[in-house]
């Protein structure tokens, strides 16, 4: 099982915090970059696929500038292997199919779906 090369959205530093540590604590995860904007993120992204690229995003909906549905947008052309997730406290049905339409792999609640992020992440580790 290799480590997934994975990059986190998230503007909250509290959250970006424990959910690095407990990503790479429990699942074959190495966190290689982070964004609190969508712009930030785009930018990054691009930089980082130029770079040898990453395995899998995590993207928070709201952000301190624009939202991960802006940052889902701009992958749409890009690596079709980057996986794409999403990882929110507004999990609404809406969302969700908004996500899953803008190249989202799955939608997870954060308030509920930590466990289910981590296997997941150990799933696509494990292919």
């Amino acid at each position: 099982m290799s480590n997934l090369k994975t990059f986190l959205v998230e503007d909250s530093p509290v959250i970006r915090s424990n959910l690095i540590a407990a990503l790479e604590d429990l699942a074959p995860v190495n966190v290689v970059g982070h964004a609190e904007s969508a712009n930030d993120a785009c930018h990054q992204l691009t930089a980082l696929e130029a770079a040898g690229g990453c395995d899998l995003v995590i993207v928070d909906i709201f952000l301190k500038s624009g939202s991960g549905l802006d940052v889902l947008r701009s992958l749409r052309g890009q690596d079709s292997s980057l996986r794409r997730v999403v990882l929110t406290n507004y999990a609404t049905p809406g969302i969700r199919a908004e996500c899953l339409a803008l190249g989202a792999s799955e939608v997870f609640d954060k308030s509920r779906d930590i466990e289910a992020l981590v296997n997941y992440c150990m799933r696509i580790a494990a292919d």
